[in-house]
């Protein structure tokens, strides 16, 4: 037993050794924030230092790893309420100059305007018209052809197969129809 009290006493000098360059250390770690370090470049920092630590032999008690862990949760959350404090004193300044301007009267919106051809007239005032769109690809920058068939209202069964007309986009006429005829551009041959 004297033998194990005299090897723990040689043990704990030894484990106070690395603890002393550590306070010698403290003092140098308030000039290291003095460098406005980058966060990447902090947080290798402090993995280093952790890593090196742990190196040193000196394990930290449950207890110590617990109180490290529950500071850091603190700062954490100090930075949190301060960072949502001011999100909210923003938006309540968006919100109140807002508030300062009068709300818009409603203003309907230009109804689109499309040239196609005429594939169908076999319905009573109704025509079937093509859309062909042509526009490049953004990425690879060939030329893509789409098109795309609508139903439009032409009162008085004025285009026929073939036509070139343009249509314009109108409130529902039916299950369908959408558009409705505004003129006939070109006459099939």
């Amino acid at each position: 037993m004297a033998d194990e009290n005299t090897e723990n006493s040689e043990e704990t000098p030894a484990t106070q050794a690395p603890a002393e360059p550590e306070a010698a250390a403290a003092p140098e770690a308030p000039a290291a924030p003095a460098e406005a370090l980058a966060p990447k470049e902090r947080r290798r920092r402090a993995r280093a230092a952790k890593a090196a630590q742990a190196r040193t032999g000196q394990p930290r008690t449950p207890e110590e790893r617990h109180a490290e862990r529950v500071a850091g949760r603190r700062v954490k959350s100090t930075a949190r309420s301060a960072r949502r404090q001011s999100e909210r004193a923003k938006a309540a300044a968006t919100t109140s100059s807002a508030q300062a301007t009068p709300p818009r009267e409603h203003v309907p919106g230009k109804p689109k305007t499309r040239l196609g051809v005429v594939v169908s007239d076999a319905a009573d005032k109704t025509i079937t018209v093509r859309i062909d769109v042509t526009r490049r690809h953004p990425r690879y920058e060939k030329i893509v052809r789409t098109s795309s068939t609508l139903h439009a209202h032409d009162e008085r069964n004025d285009a026929h197969s073939g036509d070139t007309v343009i249509v314009r986009e109108s409130r529902p006429l039916s299950r369908t129809k959408r558009w409705r005829l505004v003129e006939v551009v070109e006459r099939a041959k």
